[in-house]
C-alpha cells in the first residue's frame, strides 16, 4: 500500500529489454538504494513494481508485459525522472490516501494554467473511470495523491502547490502527456458492494 506522498525524485539511467518485460534501472536521489530490500515494493510514477537489484547507488525492478501495457512505462527512456514512493509501514501517518499502486488507466494532460502561485493541471481521463472521480475527492496522478478541483464527463483539474512542484514530476510535463491514473479505490468497493445481488433466499 501507498499513500501518494511522493519521498524522492529519481533518474531512470537504464532500460533493457527482457523477453516482453523492461528491465528499468533507476538511481534515487534522496532515498539510499542500499536501504530497499530485495522484493520490496516500491511506486515508481505510482505503479507498483518489486526490487530485483540494488548496488552502486541504484536499483532495478522489472516491468512485465501486462505493466507495460497498461501504464506509462513503456513510454520511459534513460534520463527520464520518476516519482518515488516506497510502500507504506503499518502505524505510518495517512498524509494522502489508500493506494495500491495499480494503474486503472492511463490520462494525458489537456491543459495547464497558472493561479497565483499554484498550477492547474486538466487532465483527460475515460468516461468510466470519470464515475469515481468527484470534486474535492482524491486522485493519484503518476503516483502523486491530489484533490480534484474540478470534474467533468471526460477530465478532471488538480491544483500543485509550489512544494508539490518542487517534489514530483508533473509540473514538468507538457501539455499531451501521458499521465498514469489510479482513482480512490473505496469507491470501487462501494459500488461493487452496491451492485451485488444478494444469493438467493437473503434479504440485503
Amino acid at each position: 500500500m501507498f499513500t501518494g506522498l511522493v519521498e524522492d525524485i529519481g533518474a531512470l539511467e537504464r532500460v533493457e529489454a527482457r523477453g516482453d518485460g523492461r528491465v528499468l534501472t533507476v538511481r534515487p536521489t534522496g532515498i539510499a538504494a542500499s536501504e530497499l530490500a530485495i522484493g520490496e515494493s516500491i511506486a515508481i510514477d505510482g505503479v507498483c513494481l518489486t526490487v530485483t537489484e540494488r548496488g552502486r547507488g541504484a536499483f532495478t525492478v522489472l516491468a512485465g508485459e501486462e505493466t507495460l501495457s497498461r501504464t506509462t512505462m513503456a513510454d520511459l527512456a534513460a534520463g527520464a525522472r520518476v516519482n518515488l514512493e516506497r510502500a507504506m509501514r503499518l502505524g505510518d501517518r495517512l498524509g494522502g490516501h489508500l493506494m495500491q499502486g495499480h494503474v486503472d488507466r492511463v490520462g494525458s494532460i489537456q491543459a495547464r494554467r497558472e493561479a497565483d502561485s499554484n498550477l492547474v493541471v486538466e487532465v483527460g481521463a475515460p468516461a468510466e473511470l470519470m464515475r469515481y472521480v468527484v470534486e474535492k475527492g482524491s486522485i493519484a496522478v503518476d503516483g502523486i495523491s491530489l484533490t480534484v478541483v474540478s470534474a467533468a464527463d471526460y477530465a478532471f483539474a488538480v491544483a500543485l502547490i509550489p512544494h508539490t512542484m518542487a517534489a514530483t514530476t508533473l509540473a514538468a510535463k507538457p501539455v499531451g502527456a501521458r499521465v498514469n491514473l489510479e482513482v480512490d479505490m473505496i469507491a470501487k468497493y462501494v459500488e461493487r458492494l452496491l451492485g451485488t445481488t444478494p444469493p438467493a433466499g437473503r434479504t440485503p
